[in-house]
């Protein structure tokens, strides 16, 4: 059996290249993308080191070094984007036991405590409350424990007019809107709740001591939800107009 023919050309030369490694070649030229998207055959790449004079770097090892780099890059984003994964099915289940816990409250005063007991819990979070605006001749003291009572107009000077919630971190919380647990809160969300037009806005409330929990640029999609889910819950309870 004929073996396999080798050149004894000094390799990697041009008058190395086979017609097949040539075509591999203007392949790779055509498509730069391909080594990034396919970074399993980096590692296949062993460049021989070959230095022209001291203190000279080669080429393959710098090329070898940066493709090297790029690898770990991608590995990096793509362990990222699990972790965003596993919290956001996370945080999904949570906001679906939380869900379905408000919707088997048995009156409005159940479904208080949930709000304001229970969903701490579900979130594994320190605090939740409710507030709401007064009338100019309201009550300047809730009726029950976890709902707090804010000065008229005083959601739209925490959320900005008209926005829906604000995620940040704190030094410390708000005592008019987190009570004694203000102390232990180091990040925040407020949502707004519009039960209906002609109730007074309020606040759903959630503080953690993880300064990391809520932040700007948080996703604020399933809140969103849980908030007006909430409305439609007081709306049926209290009898309000849509």
């Amino acid at each position: 059996m004929a073996g396999k023919r080798t050149s004894s050309r000094p390799h990697g030369g041009e008058a190395n290249r086979t017609p097949e490694a040539e075509a591999v070649r203007e392949y790779l030229l055509a498509n730069p993308s391909f080594l990034t998207d396919n970074p399993d055959l980096l590692p296949l790449l062993r460049p021989e080191a070959q230095h022209s004079g001291e203190n000279v770097l080669d080429m393959g090892q710098i090329v070898t070094r940066r493709l090297g780099d790029e690898v770990a890059r991608l590995k990096a984003e793509h362990e990222e984007l699990l972790a965003n994964g596993r919290a956001n099915q996370t945080a999904q289940k949570q906001i679906h036991a939380a869900a379905l816990a408000m919707l088997e409250a048995r009156n409005f005063e159940h479904l208080i405590h949930v709000v304001t007991r229970d969903l701490a819990e579900i979130f594994a979070i320190d605090t939740v409350t409710l507030c709401v605006e007064t009338a100019d001749d309201g009550p300047t003291q809730a009726p029950t424990g976890g709902v707090y009572v804010l000065p008229a107009g005083q959601v739209d000077r925490l959320l900005g007019p008209g926005a829906g919630s604000r995620l940040e971190g704190v030094r410390c919380g708000d005592r008019a809107i987190f009570g004694p647990a203000a102390e232990l809160v180091r990040s925040q969300a407020l949502v707004r709740l519009s039960p209906s037009p002609g109730s007074p806005p309020g606040l759903l409330a959630l503080g953690s001591r993880d300064g990391d929990k809520f932040h700007p640029g948080q996703g604020t999609e399933l809140l969103q939800f849980l908030s007006r889910l909430m409305e439609r819950l007081f709306r049926a309870w209290l009898d309000l107009s849509n």
